[in-house]
């Protein structure tokens, strides 16, 4: 692998440089991890391009650079990669490197969960169901949250709980409600785990059927 980065090969050198950056299979170094990324990425490959813009973003083997990190998410983004997508929209949302434009963000969140991303289904979810940008919507809300909680996404499952608990853009259903709830609670979250608390202190006060 590392005569082939060597020689050139683009994808190696992306391979090279993400196992410099995880410590897999030779010692961590994020100096050297952005070395061989940048040399992929130059030669316009989208994963490298992505793990450079994050390292840029989050200042790691590099100084901390939100303008470059949106050049480089822009560039694996353009060309499909649904990470990217994800992190350019989460940099639109936010104002990172870029104006902030919440049109913007939702077009990328959009972009990538329609390629399966669950973090950008997520996002996407919650801007269905606060109406923010795009027209309010809870059973679009739902749908993106299933999509993501199918993929174990914790806070797309308690928000998907949520939606069955209230019967926002779903039919009113405790069991689901409970089902997703346990699925978010398992992975430690909090929000899930007080709702689940709040059900099971209703049930034993006979206030809801079990």
């Amino acid at each position: 692998m590392r005569a082939a980065a060597q020689a050139g090969d683009a994808q190696a050198q992306c391979y090279l440089g993400v196992c410099y950056q995880n410590g897999q299979g030779v010692d961590q170094n994020h100096q050297e991890a952005v070395k061989w990324l940048r040399r992929s990425a130059d030669q316009n490959d989208p994963v490298a391009q992505c793990y450079l813009g994050v390292c840029y973003w989050i200042g790691q083997g590099v100084p901390q650079e939100f303008t470059e990190a949106a050049k480089w998410l822009r560039e694996a983004a353009e060309q499909g990669d649904p990470a990217a997508q994800f992190n350019l929209g989460m940099l639109y949302e936010t104002g990172q490197g870029v104006p902030q434009n919440y049109a913007e963000a939702v077009k990328w969140y959009r972009e990538s969960a329609e390629r399966g991303y669950p973090a950008a289904q997520f996002n996407l979810g919650v801007f269905f169901e606060a109406g923010q940008v795009v027209e309010q919507d809870f059973a679009e809300a739902a749908k993106w949250y299933l999509l993501a909680a199918e993929q174990e996404l914790a806070d797309a499952q308690c928000n998907l709980g949520l939606c069955y608990q209230t019967g926002r853009g779903v039919r009113q259903n405790t069991q689901e409600a409970v089902k997703w709830f346990i699925k978010a609670a398992r992975q430690g979250n909090k929000t899930a785990q007080h709702n689940l608390g709040l059900h099971y202190a209703a049930v034993e006060a006979g206030q809801v059927p079990e």
